[in-house]
């Protein structure tokens, strides 16, 4: 019976599902060139991700180990967002402006974090209910709920930890004294 709920709450990805994990790879991608790195390049991809958690969840599930698979999914999605601000090209133009450009180890730690989660929800989707419904039971997460969950703090832990990092090294270069540049 749980067996069935748990397989019973996981759906198949829908168009909105594919356009926000899209628009979140995107964003890095286009970050491929340089640019001026506004307020309104960092705030985007927090509305995003802010969108997909207003969507998707519908509470916390604190059973078992539902808020240990949360954390640690966090976790990770904290390690690669720090890794992929760090990784990211930044550099003061003569102007002051700083840009940024991702770079190829700061766009693979993105794109492997966005695309893993994409990836996971279509494997469930369509072969890997049965698999994942047998994790779940021998390691006490009790619902699909709970993987929601887990995905969306990972998203959001990504998105926040590279904001900030590059939001921290925006403000570091921009107190830097131009001397101390050159």
């Amino acid at each position: 019976m749980r067996d069935t709920a748990r397989r019973a709450s996981m759906h198949a990805m829908t168009f909105t599902d594919y356009l926000l994990d899209s628009l979140l790879v995107a964003l890095v991608i286009l970050q491929l060139r340089e640019s001026e790195l506004t307020t309104k390049l960092l705030v985007r991809p927090l509305i995003i991700v802010g969108v997909a958690v207003m969507s998707y969840l519908h509470g916390i599930p604190s059973a078992g180990n539902d808020l240990v698979l949360t954390v640690a999914l966090g976790l990770l999605g904290s390690l690669i967002g720090f890794g992929s601000g760090a990784a990211a090209i930044m550099r003061v133009r003569s102007d002051g402006a700083v840009t940024v450009r991702a770079g190829w180890a700061s766009a693979v730690l993105w794109v492997a974090g966005m695309g893993s989660r994409f990836a996971f929800v279509w494997w469930i989707t369509h072969s890997g209910a049965h698999a994942l419904a047998g994790f779940s039971a021998a390691h006490a997460i009790t619902s699909g709920e709970a993987w929601t969950v887990a995905l969306l703090a990972m998203a959001l832990c990504e998105v926040a930890g590279r904001t900030a990092v590059l939001a921290a090294r925006r403000r570091h270069l921009q107190q830097t004294p131009a001397a101390a540049i050159a």
